[in-house]
């Protein structure tokens, strides 16, 4: 399978080709990924990122920054707007129901916590720090945050987020000379960046579970 993938970008199309198509495929899994969380959507701006650095438009990352961010904005719009129905519902809903359960409850006091103390420009982070949106944003629905307050964080925040892993993928880009080692670079560089804080979370948590253990 990884040899699959490493032949199919290194067999990269003409760039009119590459344009054509991956520009709304960007897009599309952005705010795919935005509202569904499972597709690993830094690492797909990170890619699109080292294609267009490669590419003779000088305005190719700028059309990938565009896109990433505003797919981005829209999908979390979209995901806000979905849980704000379950919030204001007796019943709740799917959505509602699917962000609490991606959350534990620790996490959740956590990300009100921050939210009572740095009110929208926590949004910004939350972004930026991996599987740190989905609480962040659990809490401002929870805390009752109007749709329109939400937008003006989350568009910084999804500005921040694009540029971040758009500069990743311009310097996986810029130290191979191939688009395609760019691209596995940009991947791992980003899988890299989201598994440390999560084992760093679980090495907490063993911590923790090992000193109550010891305590009791």
């Amino acid at each position: 399978m990884t040899g699959g993938l490493l032949a199919a970008v290194r067999d990269l199309p003409p760039e009119s080709t590459q344009q054509a198509v991956g520009y709304p495929s960007l897009f599309l899994l952005v705010a795919l990924g935005a509202l569904v969380p499972v597709v690993p959507t830094g690492a797909v701006v990170s890619s699109a990122a080292v294609v267009a650095f490669h590419q003779s438009s000088p305005f190719s990352l700028l059309f990938v920054f565009l896109l990433a961010s505003s797919a981005a904005f829209l999908g979390d719009l979209a995901l806000y707007w979905l849980g704000q129905r379950g919030v204001r519902s007796r019943g709740g809903s799917r959505w509602l129901a699917a962000l609490r359960g991606r959350v534990t409850p620790e996490r959740l006091a956590h990300a009100q916590e921050r939210l009572d103390s740095h009110q929208v420009s926590v949004l910004v982070l939350s972004r930026l720090v991996p599987a740190g949106r989905i609480p962040v944003m659990l809490a401002c629905l929870l805390a009752r945050m109007p749709l329109r307050r939400f937008a003006r964080g989350d568009a910084a925040a999804c500005l921040a987020w694009a540029a971040t892993y758009q500069l990743i993928g311009v310097l996986g880009g810029s130290l191979f000379p191939e688009p395609w080692q760019g691209v596995v670079a940009a991947v791992g560089l980003t899988l890299l960046v989201g598994a440390v804080p999560v084992g760093w979370r679980r090495l907490r948590g063993g911590r923790r579970d090992a000193l109550r253990h010891e305590d009791a």
